[in-house]
This record gives structure tokens, sequence and C-alpha cells, in this order.
């Protein structure tokens, strides 16, 4: 994991948390941990593909969920329904797409997925052979915890993430032939 990869989330956090929830973060200590991701009550996964690989996760409890979608829309949530679900997604998409303006600057393109939205603690998250740089982020409601699993690629090259596939493979005679 390079660490260089942090501060862009960090940053980009607090620039949304602040723009969007009028809630200022502190950063907690950084970690580095090896073993799967045990899920807090809400989870936000993205993929990283690119000159940047891997995943970032956003971990926070539902009080924290629903009191930052409460502020970001300007109403009371007091269950975690379908549009605060898209709210907490759509919050993570955000961030990512931030820190992945400043990565870009920075000459590390990637492509991000759309959110995956986990509900539920206690599930586990295996990152593989990715090591997690793990920083959370306190606020009044709370803390958001940002899971970093990722690597820059092998191959920084415009097509790093692209795989080839030919359009139609090469087959000696037809198949429909009888002989």
């Amino acid at each position: 994991m390079n660490v260089m990869f942090l501060n862009p989330f960090v940053e980009a956090a607090n620039d949304v948390l602040r723009a969007e929830a009028q809630l200022s973060v502190t950063r907690g200590n950084l970690s580095l941990q090896k073993s799967a991701l045990t899920t807090d009550d809400v989870t936000v996964l993205i993929s990283m593909v690119g000159h940047v690989q891997g995943a970032v996760l956003y971990s926070l409890s539902n009080a924290t969920g629903l009191a930052l979608v409460s502020r970001m829309m300007s109403r009371v949530f007091v269950e975690f329904d379908g549009l605060a679900q898209s709210g907490i997604a759509e919050l993570g998409n955000v961030i990512t797409g931030r820190a992945s303006v400043k990565l870009s600057e920075a000459g590390y393109e990637a492509a991000l997925s759309p959110p995956t939205l986990l509900i539920g603690k206690g599930a586990a998250i295996s990152t593989l052979d990715f090591e997690r740089l793990v920083v959370p982020l306190n606020s009044d409601y709370g803390s958001v915890v940002i899971h970093l699993a990722l690597r820059e690629s092998a191959d920084r090259g415009p097509g790093a993430a692209a795989i080839t596939v030919s359009a139609r493979p090469a087959v000696g005679g037809s198949l429909w032939s009888h002989t």
C-alpha cells in the first residue's frame, strides 16, 4: 500500500463532508491491516482500476449514517430506507471521485465502479493480498472509517487495466461442415 494514496482521500472526505453536511472532521490514528475487514452497520465499497487498483471502503454506524444523510438532505431520517442508503452510497462515490481527480493530477489515472452498499454489521470482506490502510475520520456525528486497499498498477501505461479479447477467435474450418 502506497501511503501517498491516503492524503487525496482524507482531503476529499474533509472537503465533501464540509460542503455537503457542514461538518468538520479530525483524522484518527492510522493503522495497517492485513486481515479481512469486518463490516460496521453500513459499508460503501468502490473499486478502482487503472494506474491505481484495488478497493476503497467507507465504514460507519447506522447512527452516523442517519445523522449524515439527514444533514445532507435537510430532513430527518429515522430509518435507513432507500433514499438514506442512496445518499450514503453517493457520499462515498463523491469522496472517491474527488480523490481520483487528485490522484489523476499526480499521474495516477483510475476508473471507478459504481458504489456497492453493504448493510449489516459483522460481514467479512477480504481484500485478499491487498493490505488496507485504515484511517478513522471523527466528527460530532460519529466516525467514518476509510479503508484503502490500493496499489499502484505494475503497468502504468494507458491500457494498464484493459484486457484484449479478439472479436472472433480464429478457427480452422467451419464448425458446421460434414466430412
